[in-house]
């Protein structure tokens, strides 16, 4: 129970043809709502923070206590470091104790992309931490600030980048984005499936908020075993804020946090259901 690696749950969920949901957050009360869903449903989860979300959540504060909580979990719980391209702030989050990184190289040539997540599974290594690598271009990114635009990951070349990485999970572009999709996304299947047929590790899926639960399905089917949540989960919780300060009569911050709280964990719910199959 407690804290685990990424790699534990994705290989075990991979070999189950599952999917581990990785739920971004921001805040401790977005940390006890995924929690809160992962116990109550009795399946595991990863918590996770993008680099890039530092700048509202310091890593010196929100890292020890995101660890000390899945220490203190009833189930399996990674903590996972994501969408980083610096080693110095990958090395303080595993001196923290997160249990698997994401190096995102994607925006890099092939060659350096490998040298530079390669370099971070060697480092992880000393953790016995996992690490996540990129290979196309996810659109959008984490804070909505930028896009390089999507472009698919090549199959053909998604097994010498696993293989010459080390990685423990690679994560894919087949038409997905990160933030709110202002149209439903069209998910290249056919890429994902000969992907799936060449990479030899778990497949992940950025960009999750807004996908359909079909689409989800059929994604885990055809070798995805992780996937990622943010914006989702930022917009439930910031409305279920909206709500309870919009209901008559003093409000108080306490209720204020618990409001934030149950944002969360009905948002994680939904999607642990979906990915674990859960009725």
């Amino acid at each position: 129970m407690s804290l685990v690696t990424m790699k534990q749950l994705i290989d075990e969920a991979w070999q189950q043809h599952t999917c581990i949901p990785a739920f971004n957050v921001g805040s401790l009360e977005m940390v006890r709502g995924a929690l809160q869903a992962a116990e109550e449903l009795n399946t595991p989860v990863i918590i996770q923070i993008a680099e890039r979300l530092l700048k509202y959540s310091p890593l010196e504060l929100i890292g020890p206590g995101m660890v000390q909580a899945a220490r203190e979990a009833a189930v399996p719980v990674a903590v996972n470091f994501d969408h980083s391209r610096t080693r110095e702030t990958i090395h303080r989050a595993l001196d923290y104790g997160f249990t698997g990184v994401m190096y995102d190289g994607s925006t890099d040539p092939f060659e350096e992309n490998i040298a530079g997540t390669a370099a971070i599974v060697e480092l992880a290594k000393g953790y016995g931490a996992s690490v996540e690598g990129e290979l196309g271009l996810v659109g959008g990114s984490e804070d909505g600030l930028s896009d390089h635009g999507i472009l698919c990951t090549n199959p053909d070349k998604a097994r010498e980048f696993c293989e010459r990485t080390g990685i423990a999970c690679l994560a894919v572009a087949i038409g997905n984005a990160h933030g709110d999709y202002p149209t439903a996304p069209v998910l290249a299947f056919d890429i994902l499936e000969q992907i799936n047929a060449k990479a030899g590790v778990p497949l992940v899926l950025h960009g999750g908020s807004g996908i359909s639960d079909e689409d989800f399905r059929k994604a885990i089917s055809l070798g995805i075993a992780k996937i990622n949540i943010g914006t989702a989960s930022f917009n439930n919780v910031t409305r279920f804020a909206e709500k309870y300060l919009a209901t008559e009569g003093k409000h108080s911050y306490f209720e204020l946090n618990t409001a934030m709280t149950k944002g969360m964990v009905e948002n994680a719910r939904k999607h642990i259901r979906v990915f674990r199959g859960i009725d």
